[in-house]
């Protein structure tokens, strides 16, 4: 497989991995403008010459988009390969792209979100415990922060305290994001205007600075939804979805 270093340079030429359409999409145009706001900032877009879901997203710790203490080390965004591209061991070829970059880098280490059992939109645990990862955090929603140090003295990142409690103070459902996952550019207005038409209690929150990001009352900033002050989940919804929640949570 041939990969592609998406730059400042090629972006507007090139797909983006997860948001497969034209330009003229709200989900690819925030995509591209997010990334291009990080590039200064270390990060790196690295994805299949063939079109389809294949790619690695990684910036330097100390300027992610997630509160945790992770300074030297680098830390993943996103690793998602599917489709037809899956099964060909092109996650290990990302992943050790990642390693060799980072090493030339100088840093101390990967570190990635994930959890004990596998969740949507992160990464899977069976395959960052094979390519040697171990947990080093875990706030209280049970999202965990797993780390590959390349040195065994390497200090462990953490999560700041603001992410670990996962809790806030506001009523109703409260939406965190950013536009780091290009999905929230079409499915957040949605949602906004499905619980604008069902008298919904909704406050969407767009995290559009690096230190807020940074000071999230969760480790998840992409998405992370809370039901009267309590984390819930980080899993994009459509408005069918979102209504099913909340008809379930009507039960409780």
């Amino acid at each position: 497989m041939e990969y592609i270093r998406v730059t400042k340079d090629n972006i507007q030429k090139e797909h983006i991995c997860c948001a497969i359409s034209n330009d003229k999409d709200v989900q690819v145009s925030t995509k591209k403008a997010w990334l291009l706001d990080r590039f200064d900032d270390g990060l790196v877009f690295l994805k299949s010459a063939e079109r389809g879901k294949c790619f690695i997203e990684y910036i330097p710790g100390e300027n992610a988009w997630v509160p945790i203490l992770a300074d030297g080390y680098m830390y993943i965004n996103c690793l998602w390969v599917s489709g037809a591209l899956k099964g060909h061991g092109y996650s290990t070829d990302l992943m050790e792209a990642c390693i060799k970059d980072s090493k030339e880098k100088g840093r101390k280490g990967l570190c990635i979100l994930s959890s004990a059992k596998k969740k949507p939109f992160l990464a899977d645990p069976k395959f960052l415990k094979y390519k040697g990862f171990s947990v080093c955090d875990e706030a209280d929603n049970g999202i965990q922060l797993w780390y590959l140090p390349f040195k065994e003295e390497a200090q462990k990142p953490l999560f700041k305290e603001c992410a670990r409690r996962c809790r806030i103070d506001e009523k109703g459902y409260v939406l965190y994001y950013t536009s780091q996952c290009p999905f929230n550019g079409k499915y957040v207005p949605l949602l906004e205007k499905t619980a604008k038409e069902n008298g919904i209690p909704f406050k969407a929150i767009h995290i559009e600075r690096k230190i807020d990001a940074q000071n999230a009352p969760s480790p998840i900033t992409t998405y992370a939804l809370f039901r009267d002050g309590e984390y819930v989940t980080n899993e994009e919804m459509n408005e069918k979805k979102f209504l099913g929640l909340v008809e379930e949570d009507k039960k409780k």
